[in-house]
């Protein structure tokens, strides 16, 4: 089994990107972060703290990222409930990709 920290991040985002899973994995890591048991202890200075900051980092940015998911689709789903002649007649976005030449 090969181990690397890319596949163990990998399979955290995932989880936690499951809303069947998503508030376990969130109180499964406050829990560990405020639990003295940790996979290196805080005993030892700055070492024993990296785990606990690089997984505190990983959550904060993974709820951000749903939050941040969550009212944009929210917005768009507002932007398109309303059928006011101003909705309609606003400017259409067109997607162009770039060519370098």
């Amino acid at each position: 089994m090969k181990f690397s920290i890319e596949s163990v991040y990998n399979w955290y985002r995932n989880l936690i990107r499951n809303p069947k899973y998503r508030w376990w994995v969130i109180l499964g890591t406050i829990v560990y972060f405020l639990s003295p048991i940790d996979l290196v202890p805080d005993v030892f200075p700055i070492v024993g703290e990296i785990d606990d900051v690089l997984l505190m980092t990983l959550l904060v940015t993974e709820v951000s990222g749903l939050v941040l998911e969550s009212w944009k689709a929210r917005k768009g789903v507002d932007t398109t409930a309303n059928t006011s002649d101003d909705a309609t007649s606003s400017a259409k976005t067109v997607d162009v990709d770039a060519v370098s030449g």
